[in-house]
Order: structure tokens, then sequence, then C-alpha cells
């Protein structure tokens, strides 16, 4: 689950809040639906708005958070999160050219490191497709200033924060990196000197954490990019990690067009991909929402898209992060509308909470394997009803299962000795030691 609650959001609406309080409670919540990996936005921001040290206020917060997903068992992904480079908006008086407006802030670098060479903060299309923007991440990949470097630099000192804590899966290096003013490959070479830059300073802090890597934000709009050259690092502890939006927030379903990439023909590119960097698959992002008209993302459509994501998903043994467990009625990303467009929505007249979206998690908490040894050769679930099987070499106790309910689930078994049935907050947890098929 993708949580956003330490963002450093630009608010639309400067009265009203762009991120909801984050508590131990949230983490129970996402523990009793059978979650296991939060994926925690944190903003460079926040983090360090004075060059060269980390505010020790956010750093205490995002301890916070990592100490009370780990007390509900839930691994944290620390996300360096960015979305349009930095939070500020059109500044006053800027003339648009034709074509392209005015537009919001939203979040990531901090003023000292926005080097936008006077162009305007006008977007065309959206957030992303800005000639600020696109400098900014020019200026970043080129090192201007040292800025690139220094986010290395920073990702170090963050990481040694981390490196004795087990709980802490790994670090996001970039959320959805914008793709500059140069080739799409030249950007995408230069991306992956960022990565190898921020993978040293990680390691030399003693941090031996997963790295998660990820494509320019294409694959997100377009669900295929030319990522980093493979061998960009030797470091082999890392996971390719793009954003599985297809037939949700790609640019062809915006033109109402045939989509280029389908939802399941995306994991096939994605694995394919993957397998280049001799890496495993996760995606860090992906999600499905309707209109206040259709509710919300409890339409047809939406839970009929997301139960096709689903079936994909187990299909290939892919792990995921859904978007987003709360969104803040001030959040940019979410509009001045009447709700907070999350899971867990908010009421944006009374500050209140409504009743989650049960149809999607009903999908999202679906039985699956939490843990299992050796290699899962075929997987699929639908709500309590799970078909699993897989093969290990050497005898394991590491097979935990997570069936969602109040009943009480039915198990029939082959190859797992000294198992045991537990009901847990939201559903039942199943161990058992796993030998041969």
């Amino acid at each position: 689950m993708n949580v956003n609650q330490l963002v450093d959001f630009y608010r639309p609406q400067p009265e009203v809040p762009a991120v909801r309080p984050l508590s131990e409670e949230d983490f129970a919540g996402m523990a009793e639906q059978g979650f296991t990996v939060s994926r925690l936005n944190i903003s460079w921001s926040a983090l360090e708005p004075e060059r060269g040290s980390l505010d020790p206020e956010y750093v205490a917060r995002i301890h916070q958070a990592v100490d009370w997903a780990k007390a509900h068992g839930i691994y944290t992904v620390l996300d360096m999160h960015q979305d349009g480079w930095w939070n500020g908006p059109t500044e006053p008086g800027t003339t648009c050219r034709p074509g392209t407006e005015e537009m919001w802030g939203y979040d990531g670098a901090p003023q000292w490191a926005t080097i936008t060479d006077g162009a305007p903060r006008c977007q065309f299309t959206g957030r992303d497709i800005s000639p600020a923007g696109n400098l900014a991440f020019q200026n970043f990949y080129f090192d201007t200033n040292g800025i690139r470097s220094a986010l290395a630099q920073t990702w170090g000192k963050l990481a040694a924060e981390f490196s004795d804590e087990p709980m802490v899966a790994g670090f996001d290096l970039l959320n959805e990196p914008g793709f500059g003013e140069t080739a799409p490959v030249t950007t995408s070479y230069l991306l992956g000197k960022f990565y190898a830059q921020s993978i040293e300073r990680i390691r030399e802090a003693g941090a031996r954490q997963i790295i998660f890597i990820e494509p320019s934000i294409f694959w997100s709009g377009l669900g295929f990019d030319s990522g980093p050259t493979p061998g960009f690092t030797e470091d082999t502890n890392i996971v390719f990690s793009p954003h599985l939006y297809a037939e949700s927030i790609t640019m062809d379903r915006d033109l109402g067009i045939v989509p280029i990439v389908g939802l399941e023909r995306q994991f096939t590119l994605a694995q394919r991909v993957a397998v280049e960097y001799n890496a495993p698959l996760w995606s860090g992002e992906y999600g499905y929402w309707g209109s206040e008209e259709v509710h919300w993302g409890e339409d047809e459509d939406s839970l009929a898209r997301l139960a096709r994501y689903a079936a994909a998903e187990d299909e290939h043994v892919l792990g995921s992060a859904y978007w987003v467990w709360k969104q803040a009625c001030g959040d940019p990303q979410n509009g001045i509308e009447p709700y907070g467009n999350a899971l867990m929505m908010q009421d944006c007249a009374t500050g209140g909470d409504l009743p989650p979206k049960r149809g999607l998690l009903k999908i999202l908490s679906r039985a699956y394997p939490q843990s299992a040894p050796g290699k899962i050769t075929s997987l699929a679930a639908e709500e309590s009803t799970l078909r699993l099987a897989g093969q290990t070499d050497t005898a394991s106790c590491d097979l935990q299962v997570w069936f969602p309910g109040s009943a009480k689930p039915e198990i029939h078994s082959t190859g797992i000795a000294n198992s045991s049935l537990e009901q847990v907050p939201g559903g039942w947890k199943f161990t058992g030691c796993a030998s041969g098929d």
C-alpha cells in the first residue's frame, strides 16, 4: 500500500490540509487487510530543506512511521517521491504560451535543487510536461551545481538511519523520474548514473537493503519506456519497479483510443525488462478510480479492471503497492473535489471519514502467500479461496499464507508439515513447513 501522508505537497487551497495525519491506526488498518508492505512516500524538500543536512524532525517522523509499521508486521519501502519535480506553482505574472496553461505545484525537490533557467511553470496536458519542470530535470540529470550528486549523498545519509532495521525492505530512489529535454536514451543513461551514485552512497553507509529502480514517467503514461542501460550497476540486490497503470491513467485512455499497451500485456513487457536487469519485478504503484458520478472507483468498470489486474498479478506471481491508502481533500492530485479519493475516503465538507472502498478492498485483500520458500509455480485467488503450488529443494518453515474474513478456511495441502492456522485481526494466517512439491 502506498502511504502519502508524509509528503510535502503544494496546497491548492491554503486553508485545507494537503495530507491526512499519519498514525499507528493506519498501519493496523493495513494489517487487517493482509497488507505487509508500505511504500512510504517521503519528500526531499522536507527531508533536506537546507543543503547538506537532514531535518531531524522529519527524520524522526519517518522513524516513527517505520516503527508503527513494524509493530504490525509491515515492511517499509522508503520512496523519494516527486511529481512535477517540486511543489511550486506557476509564478504570478507568468504568461503561458498558447496550448499551455498555469498549473499547481505538486511535490518533490527543495528550492535549492530546483534549477529552471527561468523557464515558465506552465503545463501541457498535465503536470509532467512543463518547460520549467523539464529544465529542472535536465539540470538534475547533468548534475548542474552538483544537485544529482547531492541527492545521492542524501540517500547515503538517510540509508544510514535505517541500515540496521530489517523491517525497512529497501529504498525506491526516485518516483516517476521526468524526461528532461534530451532524447529518452540520454535521459535513461543519466538516470542510471544517478542510480549508480545513490547505490554507492547507500552501500557505503552500511545499508544492505533492496534498491528499487524505476523507469521514467513515460512508463506510467504509455505502459513502456526505455530504462537505464542494463549494467548501470554491479549491485545485484535491485528490483525493477515500474508503475503498472495500463488502462488506468495512461495517455491512450485519456484520449479515448484503443490501448497502446493492454492491462494484461503490461506485465509481460515489465517482466521482459526485469530479466534484462537480472532483477525481480515489483510494481510500486497502480490503481483505478471513478468519478463522483460513478461512486469514486466503486463502479463496475473500476472493479472489473482491478479484478483483471489481480488475476494477471497472481498469474505472474507479482507483488504490488496500490495507490493510495488515504488522500486529503487539499492534495493537489485530488483536485478540488467533494471527496478525498483513496481507499480510505474523506468527506471534504466535514473533514471526517467516509466508508472505505469495500469493493476494491475485497479484491486487494484476497488470499495470498505472504512468504514462501523456493519458487511459486502457480497462484490464483479470489477473496478467501486460494490455489497455490510451489517447489523447494530445501525444506523450510517459511510458508505463511493470508486468508481474509471471519470464516475459518478449510485447508487441503500436500508437501506441507507442522501446519497451523491462527485467527488474526481481519482474517487468518496459515503457516507450515514445506518441502519438495
